[in-house]
């Protein structure tokens, strides 16, 4: 059965499907970007373990605005691909195969996530 909204109830009513929508959304990229963020190997003798930069994305919730975001200095050549250092040779490479601008590909899945929220009404 459908929901009955009184007629001065739509602002209230769309504003809290929005702020539930941005929100729930930002938490299930993030959710999605740290499962898709490679973690280094770790050796024997090693002084540093690994998953740094799994660790280190950082989720900001406002009312009708969401943000995920890496600062670690290599985040940006293992997340896109862009500005590699010269270790790399000048090429992309992780020990996981992980495919450059994974976070963009995520935001274009979300796409469908969206939607069946909005459909559920969230």
């Amino acid at each position: 059965m459908a929901r009955q909204i009184r007629l001065d109830q739509i602002d209230d009513f769309f504003e809290e499907l929005v702020v539930d929508l941005v929100s729930s959304t930002t938490l299930e990229w993030t959710r999605r970007v740290k499962k898709a963020t490679p973690v280094r190997v770790v050796f024997k003798g090693e002084p540093k373990g690994g998953g740094q930069l799994r660790a280190a994305w950082k989720t900001d919730i406002k009312k009708f605005q969401g943000t995920v975001t890496n600062n670690l200095p290599y985040a940006e050549p293992v997340c896109f691909g862009t500005n590699l250092p010269p270790s790399w040779g000048r090429r992309y490479r992780t020990r996981q195969k992980t495919v450059p601008g994974f976070p963009e590909l995520i935001g274009k899945e979300l796409e469908q996530y969206v939607l069946k929220q909005i459909r559920r009404g969230i």
